[in-house]
């Protein structure tokens, strides 16, 4: 089917369409044993938040990506999620294992609870009581993972041109999908076999499972066969098992509706198969699936990889995208129990996959290393005909063939009898959370967005908000929450400040105006309009200490600060600078004291800096400039406002500054001596951030608060001067306001409690995220 076609398409085309991935996990106490505390409310409302839910239970968390476009965002996005989901359940962890950690009887299990005032919270809970009384609480806690995907309209369109049957595109698009979903059951034994992860239980699992084990460790039970016990007998399913018909959509339909009929199921939902198909609305499954056909597919019988924070790796993903071409292009062969023979498969790799068993192929016996080498091998064939490039990783799969102590299910294992499961998946946990942690500052995927962006898409997913990013180069995105959306470019630039209000705090002289109106106290200073009116007036100013700057200037730039004082040539150097930024030139008195960022939003001072100047510690050998080199190797410090702190620059500005102390970039500080590189503090000119928000007095937080009302802004960066924030007299000179004030600075500080300004951001834009009931 695929090879007709190979001169029409590329490999691009091949693997393009939608992806998405659902995945579960327990919440679990610093013991391993379940939470019994509820889904936590910093996600808000669980039953409208697409991204993170919970499954059967309050203590299992659903982990759900939008559809995307490459396996590589699918993974990123499922990583993202773990991150902002680990680092917001406190001392509790996710378990990262298909089986349950150490669960209680079933009348402790806490079933998941919904908004009981609308109608989908209370069919919601009903149908979760329902299947606690019909299999119980533990089984409902395995744990997996569900792959969703569609193929790109491209290829099935490609496809349908080279068909010779007369039948419509509709039905030729359903058809490629049962046909898929018929080899898929047929062949998900090999998924099972690489995939499963599933090898060890813990004592407290349904007891009828443990007997029939050997306990490898203490409360720990396997053997040195088993795969995947989700997917064997001691797994979640049907009461019956359950044969749905595959041979058209309408048949699967009537098939489904017949279970029903005849009470095996509840609905739909309650047939638990190894694949789906998925129909655009889910709410109104039939109709949909009947009127609009397959929309895509669901993959169900992968387990937690309990190795990896995602709980299935790229590598292994696209495994899958192959493997799923391989089911479209391979043949099918008439045999009428092959459902029958599939289910057996699956149970025998599952509980046995580990040794060389005997699998049913049409009715007949096959050695389980041969087929999988012979379906590998036909994957390769194909792989080299379609130019698809997955050739290292069909070859890696036949490693594992041939070696199952590769499997995740024998590794687990072998693990599990050192150290026992309750205790070897409990590190793991630790481990992912760590990870989480030295990260969290990195929206995987998205780390091309200044960090200030970052966090605020974080935190809008966290909340449960639809994004969109409308302009990456420059951060511009859209949140929106029902029929409420609000476009915000760089994190801080939205709504709710108007466009005098920026003009005021962009032109640093009108600012100073308006605040000195205020009764709030501003440098003393002049403006300047070109370097000839600078250089007449220098005389005023050589040898004090002053501060020149460009009138609109952001982010520190351009600006030179004369401590000390400064001769006549190093003021026109200055002026030099200033001018490069702007048309209009500011000379100000300088301000003793030290420099602190209030960051204001709505009424609210949500943080405080300190701000240190770009410096370097001397260690007797190197130069200032090797130094400099060193420090910028920190992972923390990087270009463009996409991590905490930014690279330190030796520019002109800072040779300015270094000369006003006698020395070069070339200059060896002593052991342990402290060389400032300039005399602004900005993070963005490489400078430290130490966090005071809860050290400075309440007196200056008000008046940071009035100078933002001053200029009628909701959200404001003051940069204060103060002379001594533990004097009890009050002495401070507002130096500048910014209207795009950079909030990673406070959520990230260089020591100090880190802040969540992007949840003050959502509040002040009305995203609220308690749950309305």
């Amino acid at each position: 089917m695929l090879y007709k076609i190979k001169d029409k398409i590329n490999v691009n085309e091949y693997i393009g369409g939608k992806y998405g991935l659902e995945r579960e996990a327990l919440r679990v106490d610093i013991n391993g044993k379940l939470s019994l505390k509820k889904h936590p409310k910093i996600f808000g409302d669980k039953i409208s938040n697409p991204y993170i839910t919970t499954d059967f239970s309050e203590s299992q968390i659903e982990l759900i990506t939008p559809p995307v476009k490459t396996i590589e965002e699918l993974y990123n996005f499922s990583s993202t999620l773990y991150d902002i989901v680990a680092l917001n359940i406190g001392n509790e962890y996710l378990w990262p294992q298909s089986m349950p950690c150490n669960i209680p009887e079933d009348n402790e299990i806490p079933i998941a609870e919904f908004c009981q005032c609308s109608e989908k919270g209370k069919k919601a809970r009903e149908y979760r009581e329902k299947l606690f009384k019909k299999y119980g609480g533990k089984k409902q806690l395995i744990s997996g993972i569900h792959f969703n995907f569609s193929f790109s309209e491209y290829l099935i369109e490609k496809l349908y041109e080279n068909i010779e049957e007369n039948i419509s595109y509709k039905e030729f698009k359903n058809n490629i999908y049962l046909k898929v979903a018929r080899n898929y059951l047929r062949y998900r034994w090999l998924l099972i076999y690489l995939l499963g992860g599933a090898a060890v239980i813990h004592k407290s699992y349904e007891n009828k499972c443990v007997k029939k084990l050997e306990k490898i460790f203490d409360e720990t039970f396997g053997n040195d066969e088993v795969l995947s016990y989700r997917n064997s007998e001691c797994g979640y399913r049907n009461k019956v098992e359950l044969f749905p018909c595959y041979k058209s959509l309408n048949d699967y339909i009537k098939s489904l509706k017949k279970f029903i009929e005849d009470g095996l199921i509840e609905n739909h939902k309650e047939l638990y198969s190894q694949i789906r198909l998925k129909p655009k609305d889910k709410e109104k499954f039939f109709d949909s699936l009947e009127k609009e056909g397959i929309d895509y597919l669901e993959i169900r019988s992968i387990d937690i990889n309990p190795f990896d924070k995602v709980g299935i790796s790229l590598e292994d993903l696209k495994f899958i995208q192959v493997f799923i071409l391989f089911l479209l292009q391979e043949d099918e062969f008439s045999y009428s129990n092959w459902q029958e023979e599939a289910f057996y498969n699956q149970k025998a790799i599952a509980e046995h996959g580990r040794k060389n068993i005997l699998l049913k192929k049409n009715g007949q016996a096959i050695s389980k290393d041969h087929w999988a080498i012979s379906i590998l091998n036909k994957m390769q064939n194909m792989n080299n005909k379609l130019k698809l490039g997955f050739g290292n990783i069909i070859e890696k799969a036949i490693v594992k063939v041939n070696d199952p102590s590769l499997t995740y299910g024998s590794l687990i294992t072998e693990i599990a009898k050192k150290h026992g499961y309750i205790t070897t998946n409990l590190n793991l946990a630790k481990q992912f959370k760590k990870e989480a942690y030295e990260n969290r500052y990195k929206l995987k995927g998205y780390e091309d967005l200044e960090l200030s962006t970052q966090i605020l898409i974080r935190d809008a997913i966290k909340r449960g908000l639809n994004f969109e990013i409308i302009d990456r180069k420059d951060n511009f995105i859209s949140l929106k929450k029902e029929n409420h959306i609000e476009y915000i470019k760089q994190a801080t630039k939205t709504s709710k400040d108007n466009y005098v209000s920026v003009m005021i705090m962009e032109n640093k002289i009108v600012t100073k105006k308006i605040l000195k109106n205020n009764n709030l106290k501003v440098p003393n200073g002049m403006e300047i309009n070109s370097i000839e009116e600078g250089i007449n007036s220098l005389n005023q100013f050589i040898n004090k200490p002053i501060v020149i700057k460009p009138k609109s200037t952001n982010f520190g730039l351009g600006i030179s600060i004369f401590t000390k004082g400064g001769n006549s040539k190093d003021l026109i150097n200055a002026l030099e600078i200033a001018f490069t930024y702007d048309k209009t030139v500011i000379v100000e008195e300088f301000i003793e004291g030290k420099e602190y960022r209030f960051l204001v939003i709505g009424e609210e001072v949500v943080g405080i800096l300190h701000r240190i100047p770009a410096n370097v510690l001397g260690d007797g050998i190197s130069t200032i400039t090797k130094l400099v080199e060193e420090k910028n190797k920190n992972p923390l410090r990087g270009i463009g406002y996409k991590t905490p702190l930014e690279k330190i620059k030796l520019d002109s500005e800072t040779k300015l500054f270094l000369k006003q102390n006698n020395i070069t970039k070339e200059y060896v500080p002593d052991i342990n001596e402290i060389v400032y590189l300039r005399e602004n503090s900005n993070i963005s000119t490489g400078g430290d951030s130490i966090d005071f928000t809860n050290n400075i007095k309440k007196e200056y937080k008000e008046i940071a608060i009035k100078a933002t009302k001053a200029v009628n802004a909701k959200i404001c960066g003051v940069d204060m001067m103060i002379k001594d924030i533990y004097n009890e007299k009050i002495e401070y000179a507002i130096i500048e306001l910014n209207f795009n004030p950079a909030i990673h600075i406070h959520c990230f500080p260089y020591k100090g409690i880190e802040r969540k300004i992007g949840d003050k951001v959502l509040d002040l834009l009305e995203f609220n995220e308690n749950i309305h009931c």
